[in-house]
């Protein structure tokens, strides 16, 4: 007599009970998601440098890796992805997928310049800035036997010998390419440029006095000279002189109004969570500032200067503007 009413009550508590499992599971998933981002890195880390090893943005970016692993608690391990003067790395990295298991340095001016001279899938927006680490001055550079030891000799040779002055430098668009360009504008000469993947590739080219100047970076130049490579300075392209090279004297001071350097700093694909964005930001500010990190990047003649992603964004778009008239009044694109 009693037998329906139990069913109907039986029939309840399992559904009640089902609700609850479900309830459960739902919240589960719900902590579970949320925890993720806080969960990172559970894995190693790629880090993508656009430069073949061996150049100054590749050494700094194995430092980097070494220290930001301690912070981070997780293996890092760098990629080199170099060519077409540092698209394919920058293309790599800006289309990863952004949950922190890929970041990389981007440099400039390439990453400004290459996406005004051609169709591109990346800009600097197309990135979560972490920081800037580096501003590495131009330099021009010649090996140690060679007879041109000044601008001013090199002027004269190249006035006598027109193209036959070969300037080996890290790709079109690059800060060492337009540095040749304003260069040979502004002393009326004519030099032939020779494209490589690298600093380091550059290096091998003019300690096998392959080309007559290695457009190369003060900082990479200084490691080189350190390691046993037989360069000289004809000048670099700071606006005042180098702390690292005091020495060398400024384009400004020998009558080239030219002023180009290099910052490499760390970025990820736009769309990093905001939990992971703030704990690599986090790191990176704390190993610029940390005294054994600075002392090992001054042994290796990297020339530091931090600036925090905000700073770092705005230093990005003058720059774009800046490069954005430059293509309009001298196209830096070879033919």
């Amino acid at each position: 007599m009693h037998s329906k009413p139990d069913s109907r009550r039986r029939r309840l508590s399992l559904y009640l009970a089902a609700s609850a499992l479900v309830g459960m599971a739902g919240a589960l998933a719900s902590a579970s998601s949320q925890a993720q981002p806080a969960a990172w890195p559970n894995r190693p880390i790629e880090m993508v440098v656009a430069y073949a090893p061996g150049g100054g943005t590749d050494l700094v970016a194995r430092l980097l890796a070494r220290h930001l692993e301690k912070e981070l608690g997780a293996t890092i391990v760098v990629q080199n992805k170099p060519g077409a003067g540092g698209a394919i790395g920058f293309a790599e990295l800006a289309r990863a997928t952004p949950d922190g298991y890929t970041i990389g340095f981007i440099n400039t001016p390439n990453l400004l310049t290459i996406p005004i001279e051609r169709k591109t899938t990346f800009t600097w927006k197309s990135y979560d800035l972490i920081g800037n680490l580096v501003d590495d001055p131009g330099a021009f550079t010649v090996h140690q036997s060679s007879n041109i030891d000044t601008l001013a000799t090199l002027v004269k040779y190249a006035k006598a010998n027109p193209g036959a002055v070969t300037v080996g430098t890290t790709g079109v668009g690059s800060d060492d390419h337009l540095a040749m360009l304003l260069f040979e504008r502004a002393a009326g000469v004519k030099m032939t440029h020779v494209g490589y993947k690298g600093a380091g590739e550059v290096r091998g080219a003019l300690a096998g006095q392959q080309i007559t100047i290695g457009a190369i970076n003060v900082g990479e130049a200084l490691a080189y000279q350190k390691g046993g490579t037989p360069l000289k300075f004809l000048g670099q392209m700071g606006l005042s002189r180098a702390v690292l090279a005091p020495n060398v004297s400024t384009f400004r001071e020998q009558g080239y109004n030219i002023e180009l350097a290099s910052l490499r700093g760390l970025a990820a694909p736009k769309g990093l969570p905001e939990p992971v964005k703030k704990k690599l930001v986090d790191a990176m500010a704390k190993v610029a500032a940390d005294p054994q990190f600075k002392q090992q990047a001054d042994a290796m003649f990297a020339p530091l200067r931090y600036l925090a992603p905000a700073a770092y964004a705005a230093e990005l778009e003058r720059g774009e503007a800046a490069f954005r008239q430059l293509w309009k009044d001298m196209p830096w694109q070879e033919k």
